[in-house]
């Protein structure tokens, strides 16, 4: 429902119709791909890099009270913050994230794995620490997580074609 009304609210002509959702219970992000400048053709890495951030920046600017005004009207009726970032090329960028807060218990080992990472400065607090270690079990754990995230969905959607109990 809420890629659905998202698909329907976007302006088209800012995406060609590209786009991807990265949905939890706190947060909606919306990731949407711009095409490569032609300019981009045949130029250097470093050249190459400035026109996308450039382009992407343009991108930014133009779109943000669009990108406001829609994100006001999802957050009351999802109640999920929303978050925007756009592909260009090899290069994805997040305009605004959401940090949230997980209280989590550990075991004192687990906490010395925490301390380690901040003693030898890799992450500045345990919190840092910690998302450090999601993120890198994430990366190692791609295709695991992808498919585990399939099978969830497909959950849903069996779930949502079942009989209303409620009725």
């Amino acid at each position: 429902m809420i890629t659905s009304w998202f698909t329907g609210r976007l302006p088209e002509q800012w995406f060609g119709g590209r786009h991807e959702f990265v949905i939890d219970r706190e947060e909606v992000a919306v990731v949407g791909t711009l095409p490569v400048p032609s300019a981009a053709e045949g130029v250097q890495d470093a050249e190459r890099a400035a026109l996308l951030d450039g382009h992407i920046q343009r991108f930014r600017e133009e779109t943000r009270e669009r990108r406001i005004e829609i994100a006001r009207e999802a957050e009351h009726r999802f109640r999920r913050k929303v978050s925007w970032g756009v592909s260009c090329g090899d290069e994805t960028v997040m305009f605004t994230t959401l940090s949230v807060p997980v209280m989590t218990r550990l075991r004192q080992q687990e906490r010395r794995v925490l301390d380690t990472l901040v003693a030898a400065g890799v992450a500045r607090s345990r919190s840092d620490a910690l998302a450090w270690c999601v993120r890198l079990v994430g990366s190692k754990t791609d295709t695991w997580l992808a498919d585990l995230r399939d099978a969830l969905q497909h959950v849903d959607r069996v779930r949502s074609s079942g009989p209303d109990l409620n009725g």
